[in-house]
Order: structure tokens, then C-alpha cells, then sequence
């Protein structure tokens, strides 16, 4: 598995590590190499601005280990709880355990040889260090290279202080920069001595080419030098090492016009990046109208304040940390940061309203790309709602909304940490409390952690018809269903789930979450010998997901007609609907979704003549199932395929061969897994016809028939 992902971007040769052309720092280069090889920890330290991520980005780059480089950029985050959870999603690891995410990272790190880049972690430098300590103790094969202003301090740390660059470097910095820009320096002399008076610090050269297209290099000297004796008392001696860069970024700063100043300012709310309309909202008003945003927000990207990224999400915008920080002193110090902080909630609060609503619609992989652009501001929007007693419903209206982000797109861990702070607050409102009570207990039901899941749920349900919400008991009702359904105790799972879904029905409540209670109440028909009824029930489903371009939902409908079509012998038509139920799942990051058909589709595979590819498919969904937990949640019904399945190929292989095909499906990631189930041509019709299974036994001999996903989906309006 060798990749490199930068920003959490996968960069196999199609993406550059950086987005600009580096320039310089051959010789740092050359030494951060050699001590990365040397050392398991290294620690790039330095002021802001003097290039530490950049110079690692290359290093890195140039020194990959076979699993890859993968970057955890901590800058944005704020909550240490949180460093672990961004660390899992960074290394793209996706668990439904409860398992605490330090020892999911631990158990994927331990037989991987990979470099990972910590960067930006100075303001959480305790969770960090902990978090390396733990991770180094425990994956022999894993390095660290950490990014900051400030030590981790931890045994076997050896650390790197990065100078800033040398005369000749930075002038070559600044006449590239400025050509890019289309204004060229001009007189070496002047801009070397430009240089010099910046002390060769990379964002001070870079801001100073921002402004060649204005000023010559000439004026932008003589102003500096100017703010040099402001600062100083006219003794440029007496200015302390390392003053030019505030000094840079201050210049810069009041070279900009008033709106600019005020914009800069009001975009260090934001965590990470943000795009136009958040921009517009957030910022917009009291002296800087709305309509003008993008104009200033413009004229900050050509100064080199604010920088342009393309991302899944669209186009986004973000400022450097260091320009961060000073946008955000002067926001304190205009007394107006309380008021952009609840714009900010308000904002992200909005977004993930319309984005629940919006998910039962075609844009449900649009949605999930934004919401995954967005976790940093959605985690300073939740952390400021939760610790805000007048505002904790804010909160859990957020941490509930989110539901198809934590339960869909592979969060759950994170999801938890969240709803669970939520669940905690008496904040007086009760509708959004239990709301993020009965996602508390969806969350914690995929997780195999049935015990609180149904605390939570039962909950939810007394208090629902305390304060007669009936929407909110329809859902504690349906979860509830759910826990049983994975369970086994198969009439009490049909009971539940068929009175919440006439619960729904006379709210008139119908979105993804409804069509998922449809398609586990058809599970528990299947279970039970009524196939034809759950393929009746599926195909309405798949109907009305399709009146609404729902693709999240119809997956785990499609699961359910692929296994009726496999029992009919139609090979062919199982494997398109695996091969549909699969790639949504797999774009959704639904791991649950993916291994389902994944699992399925070992068992066609081998209906069609190929035992070893079919045992090579195992193999891989067998790796699958680990973060998930219990492989299916220990329930004998959803164990039938990969049972009969691993029976016939052992037959038909014998089992040595058998296992050394389980062997080799286990070492394929999951992307590769994915593009090998989904790239496998079909079989002839002769094969398929050579191979048609024979019904399984049924339920009442002890061989239980699988059906679709035990628990997925969730509640747009509930609450």
C-alpha cells in the first residue's frame, strides 16, 4: 500500500504534496532527511512563518516508507479529546467499535511501516505526546515526524530547529513568487536588502510578493523600514531576533484597506478552511456589507493572506496559522469576537439543519464531501454551543442533526464523543436532548455496544411520551427494534420495528431513516422464511429511493434483492446489485454497507464456478469486519453467507488452498478490495447455470437466511 496522502488527500502521483513550488532549504533538506532515517521521532521546531511544513512536506515526500505518508493537520483543532479522533480519520481508518480510538490506532499502526506527520500540535502538545508515546510503544514499524513551535518532549525525541532562510534563498523566494504574480523584482540590490530586513523568514517574502503588484520593491523597502524605526526608537539594532516577522505580517496588515483589515479579522473565526457563503454570512454586515465580501476576500487572496484551494467539496478558502492568529488579536481587540463566534455557530448550526433535510435527495455524496470539509468548524461550533448553558440546546440540535455524517460516513467514534456531551446537558429543551439520545443509541448500536445503546433509547422513549413527542418515541422505538433484530429475538425486532414504522406513518414523517426501518422490518421477514414479502418490501423501496435520487438507503435495499436473485440462481442479476449496493456504500465511507455486499458477493462469486476468487473476497471482508467488531454483530442469521460460503470453497479447494486465498484477500486495503470485487467481469450464462445453488435449509434446522443491514440510517426531522 504505498500512498502518500497530504491534507488528507490522496496524492499518488496526481496531486503535487504542496501546493507551491519549492524554493530553497537544500541543505535543511538534506539534514531533516538524514535524521528521519536515524530517528523514529523528529520534531521540526520554529517560530510561525519560517517554513517548518513545507520543509516537512518535501522530506517526507522524499523519504516514504512502503505504507505510505499520512498527515494529521492539527492546526484547526481545539479540543485535546479530539486529537485522537482526527488522527484515526486522517489515517483514513474506519471503526465501528467502541474500542477508544488511541487503541484503533494502535492495533492498524502495529504491523505498518509508515511515516506520519503531526502537524501544528503546539496549543495540544500534552494529547500529543501522549498519543506518540502510546503509538511508538506499540507499532515498531511506525515514525513520527511532529511540525511545531514547541517540543513533544518525549523519550527518543530528536529535534530539528529550522533557521530562517539564507540571503541568496529568499530573494530566489521572492522572484518566484513575484513572477508567478506577473511583477518581477526589479533591482536586485533593493531586493536583497528587502530580504535581508525581512530576515529571510518565508511568509514575511511571501506577503512582501503579494504586494509587488502595487508597489515596487523599492516602496515596500522603504515602508518597512519605516514600521522598523516605529518599532524600534529609530535604533534598528536594538530590534530582537525573529520581530521582523510580526513586523511583515503588521505591515501588511495596515497596507491593507479598512475592509480588508476587517475581513482579515473576521475570517480568524473560522477552523481550517471555509468557502464563499460562510464567508459571506459569518463576516457580512455591520461595515462590511455581505454583497462585498468577495471583492476584499479577493483582494486578501492577491496579497497572499488568504489562499484558494480546490477541494471534493468545491472551491475553499483558508489563511495560515500565523495570519490567523493576528486577524483574530485585532477581532479581540475590536470587543466584537463574541458576536462572530455566534455568527459562526449559527452558520454551521443552519448548514447541518439544511443538510440533514437535504440528504434525502440526489446530493447525498455532495452532502457527506461538505460535511467532511467542515468537521473543524463543525467541532468549534459544537464545542462552544455544549459549554454554553444558555445555548447547550444549540448543541444537541448539531450533535443530532449530524446523524447521517457520524452514522453514514464512517464517524462514529467521533459522533459519540460528541452526543454524548450533548446527552449530559440539561439544557431545558428537551426535543433536541432526545434527539441526541436516540442517535446516541443508533451510534452505539453499530458499535456492538448494546448495553448503553438501549439506556439511551429507553430513555429517549420515556421522556418522549412524558412530553408526548411522538416522533422522538417512533425513533427510540425503531432503534430499539433494531437491537433486537441484531440479536436474533426476531418477533420482538418485527413487533418494534412494524409499530415504529406506523408511527412514521401517521406523522407522516418519510425520509432515509424510514426506508432503513422498511428494509430491516424485510430483514426480519427473511429471517424468519418470508423471502417473497422482503423482496416485495425492497422493491418499493428502491422505487420511492429512486423518486427521490436516495442512494444511501437503497443500497441495503439493493443487498436484500441481490440475495433473493443469488437464490434464484440469476448470478448475473446478484452481482449488479451488489456491484450498485458497493460503490454506494464504498463512496459513503459506509463500512458496514461495504462488507455486506462485499461478503455476498464472495458467495455469487462462488456460485459462478471460482471457489479461490470467492475465498480471496472472504479474506478481504474478513479484514473488513474487524473494525466493525462481533462479525455480524455475532447473529447466526447474518452469518448464513459467509458460512456457507466458506463450507463449499474449503470443499472445493481443499484447505490449505483455501486459506492461502483468505491470506491474500486479507492483505488488499479496502479501496483495493472494493475495485477488485466491482472490476470482476461476469460469468457466462453456461457457468452460472452449471453452478446455481441450492436453497439453504431452512431457518428452523439451525441455517438462518441473511437479509440486509441490521442497523442503519437515521431521522432528518425528528425532534
Amino acid at each position: 500500500m504505498q500512498s502518500i496522502r497530504w491534507s488528507g488527500t490522496p496524492v499518488n502521483g496526481n496531486l503535487p504534496l504542496e501546493p507551491d513550488v519549492f524554493v530553497g532549504r537544500s541543505a535543511e533538506l538534506a539534514s531533516l532527511s538524514r535524521a528521519l532515517g536515524a530517528s523514529r521521532l523528529v520534531t521540526v521546531t520554529g517560530p510561525g512563518g519560517i517554513g517548518k511544513s513545507r520543509l516537512a512536506a518535501r522530506a517526507a515526500a522524499l523519504g516514504a516508507p512502503p505504507d505510505g505518508v499520512w498527515r494529521v493537520d492539527l492546526a484547526a483543532l481545539r479540543d485535546p479529546d479530539c486529537v485522537d479522533h482526527e488522527t484515526v480519520a486522517a489515517l483514513g481508518v474506519t471503526d465501528h467499535t467502541c474500542s477508544p480510538p488511541r487503541e484503533v490506532l494502535a492495533a492498524h499502526l502495529a504491523d505498518r511501516r509508515l511515516l506520519l506527520v503531526l502537524d501544528g500540535f503546539e496549543h495540544l502538545v500534552d494529547a500529543c505526546a501522549e498519543l506518540v508515546a502510546h503509538l511508538l510503544a506499540r507499532a515498531p514499524g511506525l515514525r513520527v515526524l511532529a511540525v511545531g513551535r514547541r517540543p513533544l518532549a518525549v523519550a527518543g525525541e530528536r529535534l530539528f530547529a529550522l533557521a530562517p532562510m539564507d540571503e541568496d534563498e529568499a530573494v530566489r523566494l521572492l522572484a518566484e513568487r513575484a513572477e508567478r504574480r506577473g511583477a518581477p523584482v526589479g533591482d536586485e540590490a533593493v531586493a536583497r536588502e528587502l530580504c535581508r530586513r525581512l530576515e529571510g523568514f518565508p511568509l514575511a517574502v511571501e506577503l512582501a510578493a503579494g504586494r509587488l503588484g502595487t508597489l515596487s520593491a523599492g516602496q515596500l523597502l522603504e515602508r518597512l523600514d519605516d514600521r522598523f524605526r516605529l518599532l524600534s526608537g529609530g535604533n534598528r539594532d536594538a530590534l530582537p531576533r525573529h520581530r521582523a516577522l510580526r513586523t511583515a505580517i503588521g505591515w501588511s496588515h495596515e497596507l491593507c484597506t479598512p475592509p480588508e483589515r476587517l475581513l482579515w479579522s473576521r475570517l480568524s473565526v473560522f477552523a481550517g478552511g471555509f468557502d464563499l457563503e460562510a464567508a459571506e454570512y459569518v463576516c457580512g454586515g455591520d461595515g462590511l456589507p455581505a454583497q462585498d465580501v468577495l471583492e476584499v476576500l479577493s483582494a486578501l487572496l492577491a496579497q497572499s493572506v488568504v489562499v484558494r484551494e480546490e477541494s471534493p467539496a468545491g472551491v475553499r478558502y483558508r489563511m495560515l496559522d500565523t495570519l490567523r492568529e493576528y486577524g483574530a488579536e485585532w477581532l479581540a481587540g475590536t470587543g466584537d469576537e463574541e458576536r462572530l463566534r455566534r455568527r459562526h455557530r449559527d452558520w454551521y448550526v443552519g448548514l447541518a439543519t439544511w443538510w440533514e433535510l437535504d440528504w434525502f435527495s440526489p446530493r447525498q455524496a455532495e452532502i457527506a464531501a461538505r460535511a467532511e470539509a467542515e468537521l473543524p468548524n463543525l467541532r468549534g461550533a459544537l464545542e462552544l454551543a455544549l459549554t454554553d448553558p444558555e445555548e447547550a440546546h444549540l448543541g444537541q440540535h448539531l450533535a443530532g442533526a449530524l446523524w447521517f455524517y457520524w452514522v453514514g460516513c464512517g464517524r462514529l467514534a467521533e459522533g459519540r464523543h460528541w452526543l454524548e456531551q450533548a446527552a449530559r446537558v440539561d439544557s431545558g429543551h428537551e426535543p433536541p436532548r432526545l434527539k441526541a439520545l436516540w442517535v446516541l443509541g443508533h451510534v452505539a448500536i453499530l458499535q456492538g455496544d448494546t448495553g448503553p445503546a438501549l439506556a439511551a433509547l429507553q430513555e429517549c422513549g420515556r421522556e418522549a411520551d412524558r412530553t408526548a413527542n411522538p416522533l422522538a418515541a417512533a425513533y427510540a422505538e425503531h432503534r430499539r427494534g433494531c437491537v433486537a433484530l441484531v440479536t436474533d429475538d426476531l418477533s420482538r425486532a418485527e413487533r418494534l420495528l412494524g409499530s415504529a414504522l406506523e408511527r412514521y406513518g401517521e406523522a407522516g414523517e418519510l425520509n432515509s431513516n424510514v426506508l432503513m426501518g422498511q428494509v430491516e422490518l424485510a430483514m426480519a421477514r427473511a429471517f424468519q422464511g418470508h423471502l417473497a414479502e422482503a423482496v416485495r418490501r425492497c422493491e418499493e423501496i428502491r422505487r420511492v429511493c429512486d423518486d427521490h435520487g436516495e442512494r444511501w438507503a437503497r443500497g441495503y435495499a439493493l443487498y436484500v434483492l441481490a440475495y433473493a436473485a443469488w437464490r434464484d440462481g440469476d448470478c448475473a442479476s446478484a452481482r449488479a446489485l451488489l456491484g450498485d449496493s458497493l460503490a454506494g456504500a464504498h463512496r459513503f465511507r459506509d463500512l458496514l454497507g461495504s462488507v455486506l455486499a462485499l461478503e455476498l458477493l464472495a458467495l455469487v462469486t462462488l456460485s459462478e464456478g471460482d471457489a479461490a476468487e470467492a475465498a480471496v473476497l472472504q479474506g478481504a471482508a474478513g479484514a473488513m469486519w474487524r473494525p466493525v467488531g462481533l462479525r455480524l454483530f455475532g447473529s447466526a442469521h447474518y452469518g448464513a453467507p459467509r458460512a456457507m460460503c466458506e463450507a463449499r470453497a474449503r470443499r472445493e479447494l481443499g484447505d490449505a488452498v483455501y486459506e492461502e486465498c483468505v491470506r491474500r484477500g486479507a492483505l488488499l486495503d479496502r479501496d483495493a478490495a472494493v475495485s477488485r470485487a466491482l472490476g470482476r467481469p461476469r460469468t457466462p450464462p453456461a457457468v452460472r447455470a452449471a453452478h446455481r445453488p441450492a436453497p439453504p435449509a431452512p431457518a428452523a434446522s439451525g441455517t438462518h437466511e441473511p437479509a440486509a443491514s441490521p442497523t442503519r440510517g437515521g431521522g432528518e426531522t425528528a425532534g
